[in-house]
């Protein structure tokens, strides 16, 4: 099964790629509601590390394995950062063959836009039952998404006086 999204941000494309790597944009993605303990780190690398999950910061919901991958050469012109970890333990632990892929591009005639492609595949004995909550959740991560977008630009327009 699977949940996905189709969206063009109001971004460059080398701004969203630096986004996607970053634990701030993460946990702000999915603030308030979930809190993700990413650690320190300012940008990730290549890397796979568990980071605890819970509902408002109050109410665990269990580890999250992040394991990180970027391609940044199969495609031209796309940029692709893969999470191929899982849920260790909570309730999403059910689901198996957790394959998070996200991919940016300049969006096609948009010049300073972005076109993200966001796609999360999964199996396991609960899929059926997870499948609509992660839908619904996908689509809050998606409107996130273009809600934060303009402020990830690197270089700010200046105004002219």
């Amino acid at each position: 099964m699977y949940v996905q999204l189709k969206l063009v941000l109001d971004t460059d494309a080398a701004a969203a790629w630096r986004a996607l790597r970053s634990p701030a944009v993460m946990r702000e993605l999915y603030a308030p509601f979930i809190s993700v303990d990413t650690g320190a780190e300012t940008m990730w690398g290549n890397t796979a590390r568990e980071a605890p999950l819970s509902f408002a910061g109050l109410v665990p919901l269990g580890r999250q394995l992040i394991d990180l991958d970027y391609d940044e050469t199969s495609h031209r012109g796309v940029k692709i950062l893969r999470d191929t970890g899982a849920p260790t333990s909570g309730p999403l632990s059910a689901l198996r063959g957790w394959n998070h892929r996200m991919a940016v591009s300049p969006a096609p005639g948009e010049p300073g836009r972005t076109l993200l492609r966001d796609r999360l595949s999964f199996h396991g004995p609960a899929a059926a039952a997870y499948w609509y909550p992660l839908w619904a959740i996908w689509q809050w991560r998606g409107s996130r998404l273009r809600d934060m977008a303009p402020s990830w630009a690197f270089d700010p327009e200046l105004q002219s006086d």
